[in-house]
Parts: C-alpha cells; sequence; structure tokens
C-alpha cells in the first residue's frame, strides 16, 4: 500500500536547511494497522502529510497504491487523496450546518455521485459506526465522539483502501476515546489499512504494528505486543 524510500523534507530557514524529515523509508502493507508515534515536534505530523499527498518531499520516493506521487500534479494529488485515502482529523472538521449525512457525503459530491446514491451510501456508513439514528443531526446536536464516528463515516463513505487518523482521540474523554479505537479495529477486521498518527503510547499500543519517530528519522519499528 505505502512505499517511502529515502524520503527528506527539508525547509531552509535564512543559511540553514531544516530537516522536519531525514532520510525516512517505510513500507505499508495492504490490510495492516499501524501506528506513527512520537512527541511534538518528532516529524510525525510532516510525515501524516506526506503520506496523505497534502505536501510532497524535498527528496526520495513516495508509491502509494502503486501510484508514484512525486510525478503528479496538484490535480492529480487532489483525486489520489478523494479516491484513496480517508482522513479523520483530531477535529473533526465537521461542517456545523450540516446534517450528520449531509458531512458524510461530501466526498462523494466530489466524486460526481448522484443525490440518491450518495443518501443511500453516506446513511449505511454512519449505521456501520452506530449512528443509524443519529443521521440527521447537526454536529451541535451530538456528542464528540459521536461527532468523531460521523467523521470516521465520511472518512469510509468512498470505500479508500487507505485510512490516515491524525489523533483522532485528541479531543475526546477516556471512554469516547476507547470507542473510536475500537471502530477503527473493525474497520481494519473489514479490509481496510489503517495508519494511526498520535503522541500517546498508550493509544499506539492499540494498533499492530508501531513506528517510532524522532527528529525526522524512524528510530523504531516493531511488532506490538
Amino acid at each position: 500500500m505505502i512505499q517511502i524510500s529515502n524520503m527528506c523534507k527539508i525547509y531552509e530557514m535564512g543559511d540553514n536547511s531544516i530537516y522536519a524529515l531525514n532520510n525516512v523509508s517505510l513500507h505499508i502493507a495492504k490490510h495492516e494497522f499501524v501506528a506513527i508515534v512520537g512527541q511534538s515536534g518528532s516529524g510525525k505530523s510532516t510525515l501524516m502529510n506526506m503520506l496523505g499527498c497534502l505536501d510532497v518531499p524535498t527528496t526520495g520516493n513516495y508509491i502509494l497504491d502503486g501510484h508514484e506521487i512525486n510525478k503528479l500534479n496538484d490535480n492529480q494529488l487532489a483525486e489520489i487523496r478523494n479516491n484513496k485515502i480517508g482522513f479523520i482529523f483530531q477535529g473533526f472538521n465537521l461542517l456545523k450546518k450540516l446534517s450528520a449525512v449531509e458531512n458524510v457525503e461530501l466526498p462523494l459530491i466530489y466524486q460526481g455521485i448522484g443525490r440518491k446514491e450518495r443518501h443511500r451510501r453516506s446513511a449505511e456508513a454512519l449505521e456501520l459506526v452506530g449512528l443509524g439514528d443519529r443521521i440527521y443531526h447537526t454536529p451541535n446536536e451530538l456528542s464528540g465522539g459521536q461527532q468523531q464516528r460521523v467523521a470516521i463515516a465520511r472518512a469510509l463513505v468512498s470505500n479508500p483502501p487507505l485510512i490516515l487518523a491524525d489523533e483522532p482521540t485528541g479531543n475526546l474523554d477516556t471512554k469516547s476515546g476507547a470507542d473510536i479505537i475500537n471502530t477503527l479495529h473493525i474497520l481494519h477486521e473489514n479490509g481496510n489499512t489503517i495508519v494511526l498518527i498520535t503522541h500517546d503510547n498508550h493509544i499506539a499500543a492499540q494498533a499492530k504494528r508501531i513506528v517510532k519517530i524522532q527528529d525526522g528519522m524512524i528510530i523504531e519499528d516493531k511488532e506490538a505486543v
């Protein structure tokens, strides 16, 4: 699914070159559940942006599901993001005036899917994450955990092969966070490749494989105990 080779992301600050990523190589197979863990400033957010095709490396190569990302233009990158990747963010990123089902429909609108089919698929995705009875509720009528489950439904409604979850439990209480991790496990069991980005070692331990990043370099890559 993911093949990264010798990736660097370099920012020029005056006469200094700052390496946000320093010669990173990482392979993730289809259907894996991998956590990328690191503290603030470790480079994990930069790596997440690369994995999600939100940014491009200064040097090195990235192949995502057979596509050479380095060779794509902005429009092609946008198409990859919309078709290959489901994003789950810490801040939910829901539109407050739209209902849950309308929020979930958004990626399908960009794909040109018709209204009835969008609604059917979005309602099914919400049912999958346990919100089948909340599809017409707006975000302010939902708890934080429920809002995050709407975001998960939105991430999976296009049936992307890769789910990128960036600190998905960061704004949630312990129980809601555990529910979200359980939902990610269900998605993994259903065949999705899951990459979980977190600063929390306890959350990372819920994955099947843990990749630790520090100072822009991978310092450990092991199976979870």
